[in-house]
């Protein structure tokens, strides 16, 4: 891997890492961001899809 994905994915699983805490809006940002990034890497520019999925995703996170 090169470097320039291993530091962003880094910080992601930091940011990641305090999705046990906060409230459910809190969890939907995060949940975004990382989804808009792995929607940017994984899909070629799809920002907007992997976002929403991310934002789902995190919203309900704690409700599993």
């Amino acid at each position: 891997m090169s470097r320039t994905f291993i530091i962003p994915a880094l910080a992601l699983v930091g940011a990641l890492a305090a999705c046990n805490q906060g409230s459910d809006l809190e969890r939907a940002a995060v949940g975004g961001a990382v989804g808009c990034a792995a929607g940017e890497v994984l899909s070629d520019g799809n920002c907007i899809a992997g976002g929403a999925i991310g934002a789902t995703a995190g919203a309900i996170a704690n409700d599993f």
